[in-house]
This record gives structure tokens, sequence and C-alpha cells, in this order.
């Protein structure tokens, strides 16, 4: 080939590089692009004003619940609801799922009540937790089907966690390989540092960091395998008061997917307007395709 010729075939399979990867993005933005819609269609939905923020006990909550159960019925779960009493009286409902046949499973878990209202004033809870609740449907029915999944949509969690200790006694029959819980995913208000918004925090992920960024791949989240840097936060959110704590007390591995608390966690500006839905959407796809090769 004569000399010159060179650049110019390189040019050209440059080129063809360049065409072939925008391909194989095509089908990746568009489902980033749905799963975004649908994430903004829920949180939309959980804080709503006719949910009340969902408090334990109350209407609101009850109409959440009713919503979550006709959806995962339509995705062909076995629903059961566990009920409870909170230390305030309260009755509470975990709505577990079951797909059928299921064994020697993996434990998808997120909040869904929150502090209803005050007053007057309404807490909302879009980032805490309706973004949960969001990503775990969004799960749902990506591993329809599949036989080692269980869901769990915890209330009680703004009354002592007393959902969560339900759900422990409720599941203690079953082999669970590990939990993943989601909890507080769609703000990129307070980012671990202030270079990077596309972030994720997976407290208890270090040991599956390979795996994770495997799963990362053409994402590009920015993962953190600690709470802020402070190992004393990182303790007190993995360990002490998140609903998950039950079953690491039973020496369960977990997971916790978080972007961590802002200034608008439990309050009134923690509305649906305030979240990220484009990060968001990348970081419930990377938990998706990381628990596909689970």
């Amino acid at each position: 080939m004569p000399i010159s010729a060179r650049p110019a075939k390189i040019i050209l399979i440059l080129c063809l590089l360049l065409v072939s990867n925008a391909a194989a993005s095509a089908p990746a933005n568009e489902r980033l692009a749905a799963l975004e819609s649908a994430l903004k269609r829920d949180v939309e939905f959980f804080s709503d004003s006719l949910c009340a923020g969902r408090k334990t006990g109350s209407p609101g909550n009850t109409g959440a619940a009713f919503h979550i159960i006709r959806r995962l019925r339509a995705l062909g779960y076995e629903v059961q609801v566990n009920s409870f009493t909170t230390p305030s009286g309260a009755v509470g409902r975990n709505l577990v799922a079951f797909p059928e046949g299921c064994r020697n499973a993996t434990l998808l878990m997120a909040g869904y009540d929150g502090l209803g209202k005050m007053g007057e004033k309404l807490y909302p809870g879009a980032d805490s937790n309706a973004s949960g609740v969001a990503a775990l449907l969004a799960l749902a029915e990506r591993f329809k089907g599949r036989s080692d999944i269980i869901l769990a949509f915890v209330d009680g969690h703004n009354a002592n966690m007393a959902g969560a200790e339900a759900l422990k006694a409720f599941l203690a029959r079953h082999r669970l390989r590990k939990v993943v819980s989601l909890d507080i995913l769609g703000s990129t208000l307070a980012p671990p540092d202030r270079y990077w918004k596309d972030y994720l925090i997976i407290l208890g992920g270090s040991v599956f960091q390979r795996s994770l960024d495997k799963a990362n791949y053409g994402l590009a989240l920015h993962l953190y395998y600690n709470y802020y840097g402070s190992r004393s936060f990182t303790e007190l959110f993995y360990r002490k008061v998140s609903d998950h704590k039950f079953f690491l007390d039973r020496g369960i591995p977990v997971l916790m997917f978080t972007s961590g608390i802002t200034m608008n966690t439990n309050r009134e500006g923690d509305t649906s307007e305030s979240l990220d839905y484009p990060v968001f959407a990348k970081r419930v796809e990377l938990i998706g395709s990381w628990l596909e090769n689970q």
C-alpha cells in the first residue's frame, strides 16, 4: 500500500468504529430514556398530595400500598401482605412479592412510608423514599419471571423501623443469599465531592467492586463505597438507621444503594421536581445490570 493511502485507511476505520459505537449505544439510550420517564411518573404519583406523605396508617399510605399491589400483580407476582402494629398503635403493611418457585433468593427492599402531614405542612417524601419505591418497581418489571428474587416494599420506617423488624420475622424461613436496599436514590444535590454529580454510593459494596465496575461500563457513574468519606456516618446509615439492619444482624450480606441525604430530606422541599432523573435512571440501570449477573 502506498504510504499516502495509510492515513485515509486509518480515518476510514475510525469512522466505521464511531458509527458502530453510535449504533450500539442507541438502544441503551432509548432504554435509559424510557426508564427515566417511568421513574419520574412513579415518583410524581407517590409524592403527590393524594398520597399525603404516605404516613403509616394513613389513607394516603393505604392508597400507595394498593397502587403497589396492583402494579405487582399485573406483572405476575404473588403479593403477600405482612401486617404489623407500630408503637403508636397504627397498622402498617409490608408488601412482599414472591415469584413462582422462589428459593435461595436475593431480597430487594425499599421503604414506602413517609412522614405524612404535620398540621398544614405536607412532607412529600419524593427522594425519601418514593425514589427507592420507583426504583424497586422498575426492577420488578425487569426481573419478572426470575425465581430467585423477592421484592419487599417496607412500611413503618418512620415508626421506629417497625415494618423492617416485622419483615425479618416474616422472612425468617427463607434462605436469603443477600439483600439489596434502595434508600434515597434520586438526587444530585449533595454529591460526595464537588466535581461529580453523576455518582452513586454503595455501602457494603466493596466486596463486589469488580462486578459493580463491570455493570457501570458505559454508564460512567462515579462509585463510592463509604458515606461521604466518614467512617461514623457509614456505620450509622449502614448498620443502625436503615431498614436492612435487621438482616445484617442475621449475618446476611447487604448492599445499600443511595445518593445520600440532602437539605431537602424529611422537609417540605423533598418534591419530585428536586430530583435528577437522568442520573437517577443511570443508577437504577447499574443496579439492574449488576443483578442480572448475580
